[in-house]
């Protein structure tokens, strides 16, 4: 199908292939949850010591030997029950726990528009699996003297106001007592000092990521940033042994929505991350006697994480595209800033890219008219030296350049697009301020798929008039076929996606309709008026 196709065809194809191919894969492939029940949260293994004596400060990035996964203790794999917590703390928008082995157990968002779809308040921490702030001690006899010893706390309750509130947790074991002093803040950070007795080698855990929200092309795993700027990202089912870095200003184990977030460390600390059975990240840190840092359990909402520490909002990922989504998503906020809706402010973001883009996406329409004009005289030439593809291609070139057309003046504004509109997209799916947000009618949440279908149909009946209006040039008529099925395609692919990003698309194929409008009616005037001068001039002949 392809061998008789024009460069300009062939291009055109790829982008449109590369984009039903993104949108598909997303749509029908969404990434895999890990499914952990009670009963293999139970199951007991025992603290792999001997790979994590390897493991030293100040040691350049690289991957371990040792290819066995990363064992945690029977303990830390046990659900917490009420029983084991010794420490609640609540203010109007969580409650969270800790526990007798000194970690944070569970944090409950109370918020109704982060509740799951039966209706439950989200749980940020997971049931089972290595939570924030355990200790493990690289000497085996003395860990597991640890797991044997409960923590104690200064109070058993918190409930924070403005004013921050201060715990300490202490262990006392036959040879050492360790201490914690916690100070809580009502935005969902925390201030925490680990202070040993005596000088041991321990380790203290990053915990295992939310498990909220795993909604298509989203990135699930773990997060380093260093002072260089560089984001080191591990997704889950993907880490392939230990690494170490050093400079570390903060890690995070993240889902779409939400994080678990250490930050503060000196630039000797050493990082490692490590992987699990299942080769999703393990991240933990040589702690020392007397050790301080921070931390934040909570959505990945810009404006909290700037307002705790501007440096944070860099625990908000998007992929390939940060550095235009980044600037998009500051627009977008400042817009919200005006309008106080999140829907309006999408619209109007639209709004603003299709102004800055149209130069070129103007000079794509009047190419793609002009190649559509030239069609028929380019397959007479096609038509005579097809027998001779080098005579064929030079003489079709030629008569290009007679005509003063591009054969890929359509396609290149098209491809320069296409970061813009990937940079979007991940916006309006890494928002976690759409969560909850209304729009307008029937869209209360644009964070999540309409529920009537209404806004995908329109998408779809927007895409097709569009493509009507779009002039083409397609010389096989099974090409021809498949692009008149596209609309359709899209609509059911865009059924799942979230309302934001389809109300997105919606006004942008609005906006291309009225160019394309525009741009058919210029190209008729020219028309009209190189018509009427023609016989003006055949008037005058006469």
């Amino acid at each position: 199908m392809f061998d008789n196709m024009t460069p300009n065809q062939r291009l055109m194809s790829a982008v449109l292939l590369s984009v039903i191919f993104f949108v598909g894969y997303t749509a029908i492939f969404p990434p895999k949850q890990a499914e952990v029940t009670e009963a293999e949260a139970k199951v007991k293994t025992q603290v792999q010591t001997k790979a994590a004596a390897q493991t030293t400060p100040n040691t350049t990035t690289q991957v371990s030997q040792n290819p066995s996964g990363h064992e945690i203790s029977a303990q830390d794999k046990i659900a917490a029950s009420e029983s084991s917590n010794i420490l609640t703390v609540t203010n109007h928008d969580f409650i969270l726990k800790m526990d007798t082995l000194g970690r944070i157990s569970s944090m409950e968002l109370l918020q109704e528009k982060f509740n799951d779809k039966d209706g439950n308040h989200a749980q940020i921490i997971p049931v089972s699996g290595v939570k924030p702030l355990y200790v493990r001690f690289l000497d085996e006899s003395l860990n597991n003297e640890a797991m044997q010893t409960p923590y104690t706390a200064s109070t058993s309750k918190i409930e924070l106001s403005e004013t921050p509130q201060k715990v300490t947790l202490t262990q006392k074991l036959s040879s050492l007592t360790v201490t914690k002093e916690i100070t809580f803040y009502n935005d969902g950070h925390y201030d925490i000092n680990v202070n040993l007795s005596q000088d041991k080698r321990y380790f203290i855990y990053l915990g295992q990521r939310p498990q909220l929200t795993e909604n298509m092309m989203t990135v699930h795993g773990a997060m380093i940033y260093t002072g260089d700027d560089l984001v080191t990202i591990i997704e889950d089912g993907e880490a392939e042994g230990r690494k170490n870095f050093t400079d570390v200003k903060l890690i995070s184990a993240f889902d779409q929505y939400s994080a678990t977030i250490m930050y503060g460390f000196s630039n000797e600390t050493n990082i490692v991350v490590e992987r699990d059975r299942d080769d999703n990240p393990v991240v933990y840190f040589d702690a020392l006697q007397n050790m301080s840092f921070n931390g934040y359990i909570g959505q990945k909402e810009f404006k909290t994480l700037k307002n705790i520490n501007p440096m944070l909002t860099n625990a908000i990922e998007y992929g390939w595209f940060t550095f235009a989504s980044k600037p998009l998503f500051s627009l977008l906020s400042w817009l919200h800033g005006i309008f106080g809706n999140w829907g309006w402010s999408i619209i109007a973001l639209t709004i603003l890219v299709r102004i800055v883009l149209y130069p070129l996406t103007y000079k794509g329409m009047v190419s793609m008219a002009k190649l559509k004009e030239i069609a028929p005289q380019v397959k007479e030439i096609q038509e005579k030296y097809k027998g001779d593809p080098q005579r064929m291609n030079a003489a079709v070139i030629e008569f290009y350049k007679k005509k003063g057309a591009n054969p890929l003046g359509g396609c290149l504004p098209m491809l320069l697009q296409i970061p813009v509109f990937f940079a979007i997209y991940r916006v309006l799916l890494n928002a976690v301020e759409l969560q909850g947000a209304e729009w307008a009618l029937w869209i209360d949440d644009l964070s999540r798929m309409d529920p009537t279908f209404i806004l995908p149909i329109l998408m779809g009946a927007s895409m097709y008039y569009q493509q009507k209006l779009t002039p083409t040039n397609f010389t096989d008529p099974m090409q021809e076929k498949v692009m008149k099925f596209l609309p359709v395609i899209f609509t059911v692919f865009f059924v799942t996606f979230p309302s934001g990003l389809v109300l997105y698309w919606f006004v942008n194929n609005l906006f291309s309709i009225a160019q394309q409008f525009i741009v058919n009616q210029q190209i008729a005037n020219a028309k009209d008026a190189q018509i009427a001068a023609h016989k003006s001039k055949a008037k005058k002949d006469d």
